[in-house]
């Protein structure tokens, strides 16, 4: 039994679904894992992971309209707003989605459906480095 942990840095320009699948793979490659599971914890309040279509962009695009609408910034109830009009919002997107995730692990790769891809969801406008708690146990 192995056990891995690492700490994944991703760079992100700012809001929006960042597809992070092929590095996870290609971190699966060189760890040699054949079979097991992968973890994911993204370290921050305001992004979050997901597992979502990675075929066509309308569907990113989709999920964004979708929760910018539904939680919109400059909303009068907002009492947080010290670091920017996305600030609040940017937590409640993050709060709504997920910031862990468990893939399992086949043939030193993830173990993923024909159209799913891994993806980082930036919720603030500024460009972001974001840390990912990559844990992974198999053989």
């Amino acid at each position: 039994m192995v056990i891995e942990n690492h700490i994944v840095d991703v760079e992100v320009p700012g809001p929006g679904l960042y597809e992070i699948t092929g590095d996870l793979n290609e971190r699966l490659k060189a760890l040699q894992i054949e079979s097991g599971l992968m973890t994911l914890f993204i370290q921050h309040t305001s992004a979050s992971l997901l597992i979502q279509e990675n075929a066509d962009p309308s569907a990113k695009r989709d999920l964004e309209v979708w929760l910018n609408r539904l939680v919109p910034e400059n909303d009068a109830i907002y009492s947080h707003v010290a670091e920017g009009a996305d600030d609040m919002p940017a937590h409640i997107k993050a709060m709504l989605t997920a910031v862990n995730l468990s893939i399992p692990i086949s043939k030193r790769t993830l173990v993923l459906g024909t159209w799913q891809g891994v993806f980082l969801w930036e919720h603030r406008r500024a460009t972001k480095k974001r840390q990912i708690v990559l844990n992974v146990v198999g053989r």
